[in-house]
């Protein structure tokens, strides 16, 4: 639907409505795996998305959320530092999207083509998809047929069905998982009864920490490459060069600023990310206006308390049996990106620097200086973008200009 300015206002507000319906399952499931309220995950995201609007002029039909990319990096810096911690380091994550917007206008799109290639690319979201396999089995096996079940209708959805069934694997798995969990009673209905019809998001303040800081700012390499990919996506099926108008630095700048607004309120990172994506290129509505809608329904949900209680409500092993999916396919997206690029494994200077990524990133080293700490995700993607600028003989990548971390 490429206009909906002919449509009457109410059906407007439904397509809008039917939209976030779509985007909804990926925008609360990140909140619910890290430990986030999913209210202020809707409140951020409906926030974010009209900033973004904003910022771009109102030309980019996108709705914000959170990319899976960084679940795996927040839980495990959640441990360390603490949220409020954590939080300030999502601000950072902010901070530098707006500090790469400012280069791509400086310097044009290509400098992110040279210091982050897909041979750096690939195996930092494979780390991410990884590093996190063991949390996902630990929430399954408290009952693994409830865990089995909601695998399998993930599986199922995503692999027979078509149209928007197979577009939200997530929200599908969590559905029929939450369905025998009630018929087994393993549902606790206390979030529900203590929540109110009509509350306010829970708001967390940050705490500035360095740590935290320098573990989340690497984490942004991946999403930075997704956030390209979609920008080249989404234009494709609305059939215009978001690229050049308003410009890769202004999308940028939006994902950055509503970024660092999340972090500010206490929620998770929102950016342009692959699953609304799809959404966009499934059911062609390309009218940013629909996105505006949706973004004000979201922030409308996140004050009705019941439906964050009932998200809460979801079992642990429901989630995990979709973290079993989730965390797998997301490292595959790692491999995919480097056979798409054809990395040339032939050279040893490929196999060191995806040799290197890996077992840094897998296996959790760190590097302390006083109070500082850099480890897990963040080292490994440091390391690799040092090594791939280092060591002689670059490879020539195949640059494709489509969503590489769908």
């Amino acid at each position: 639907m490429k206009d909906v300015s002919s449509l009457s206002p109410s059906k407007q507000i439904l397509v809008g409505v039917q939209f976030l319906f779509v985007a909804f399952g990926a925008t609360v499931l990140v909140p619910l795996l890290v430990g986030i309220n999913p209210s202020i995950a809707l409140f951020s995201a409906g926030v974010g998305t009209l900033i973004f609007h904003l910022i771009t002029k109102g030309k980019v039909p996108v709705f914000l959320g959170s990319s899976f990319a960084f679940i795996a990096p927040i839980v495990a810096a959640t441990e360390k530092f603490g949220l409020p911690g954590t939080l300030s380091g999502i601000i950072a994550v902010g901070v530098v999207y707006t500090l790469v917007s400012f280069l791509v206008k400086w310097q044009g799109i290509n400098f992110i083509k040279r210091v982050f290639p897909s041979i750096v690319v690939g195996p930092v979201i494979m780390v991410i998809g990884l590093s996190l396999a063991s949390v996902g089995v630990d929430m399954a096996k408290g009952n693994w047929i409830i865990a089995g079940v909601s695998l399998l209708s993930a599986i199922v959805a995503v692999v027979y069905f078509k149209g928007v069934i197979k577009l939200i694997p997530v929200f599908v798995g969590i559905v029929v998982g939450y369905l025998l969990s009630l018929v087994m009673g393993k549902v606790d209905f206390v979030p529900i009864q203590e929540a109110g019809w009509l509350q306010l998001p829970a708001f967390t303040m940050p705490q500035w920490s360095w740590g935290a800081v320098l573990y989340m700012i690497p984490v942004a390499i991946a999403p930075l490459i997704e956030h390209i990919g979609d920008i080249y996506a989404i234009g494709a099926v609305a059939e215009k060069d978001f690229i050049k108008d308003p410009g890769l630095n202004r999308t940028m700048l939006g994902d950055g600023v509503a970024t660092a607004v999340a972090g500010a309120m206490g929620s998770v990172p929102n950016t342009t990310y692959s699953e609304v994506t799809g959404a966009v290129e499934l059911t062609k509505v390309t009218d940013p206006k629909v996105l505006r809608i949706a973004a004000i329904t979201a922030i409308v949900f996140s004050l009705v308390g019941k439906i964050s209680g009932f998200l809460k409500s979801i079992p642990a092993e429901v989630l995990g049996g979709i973290m079993l999916l989730l965390f797998g396919m997301i490292a595959s997206v790692g491999i995919k990106t480097l056979i798409e690029s054809r990395a040339d494994f032939h050279k040893t200077r490929s196999m060191v620097i995806v040799s290197v990524i890996l077992t840094i990133g897998i296996g959790g080293a760190a590097i302390d200086f006083g109070a500082f700490s850099l480890g897990g995700i963040g080292l490994a993607s440091v390391v690799g973008v040092v090594l791939n600028l280092i060591l002689p003989g670059a490879s020539k990548e195949v640059h494709i200009e489509k969503d590489e971390t769908k």
